[in-house]
């Protein structure tokens, strides 16, 4: 009997949904995700405003602040109800920039997978420092 109750707990741990497994951040994998944003912005050394604000050290970065980019209204308004890039932020915005952001310029629609939020976060992250 103990045998059958250690398999049936131990079969429901893999039945877990996907949102309360932890996802380990693949940073290399972020950086491939991160290619679907190169074409509006910039990181790195020498990184400038695009169409969108360079990402350097967006995460912990202050919303609305990088110098010489003008924001729309929409994310103005946004900043001040939400002050900083946490992950928790970007990753909401990245999944929908639209639902949250609603009448910003981002037209991109956003990151459905949550790895590759997580991933793409990570890759952030570290890519400017």
């Amino acid at each position: 009997m103990r045998a059958l109750t250690l398999t049936i707990f131990a079969a429901s741990l893999f039945a877990l949904p996907a949102a309360a497994q932890e996802i380990v951040p693949d940073i290399d994998k972020g950086a491939k995700v991160y290619k679907k944003c190169v074409s509006c912005h910039m990181i790195g050394d020498g990184a400038k405003n695009r169409v969108g604000p360079q990402l350097n050290n967006i995460v912990g970065r202050e919303i609305g602040a990088v110098a010489d980019y003008k924001y729309s209204k929409a994310m103005v308004a946004y900043a001040e109800t939400q002050k900083v890039w946490s992950e928790e932020a970007l990753d909401a915005y990245l999944e929908s920039p639209r639902k949250v952001v609603k009448g910003g310029r981002m037209a991109f629609a956003g990151l459905r997978k949550e790895k590759d939020r997580v991933n793409v976060i990570a890759y952030l992250k570290q890519a400017a420092k």
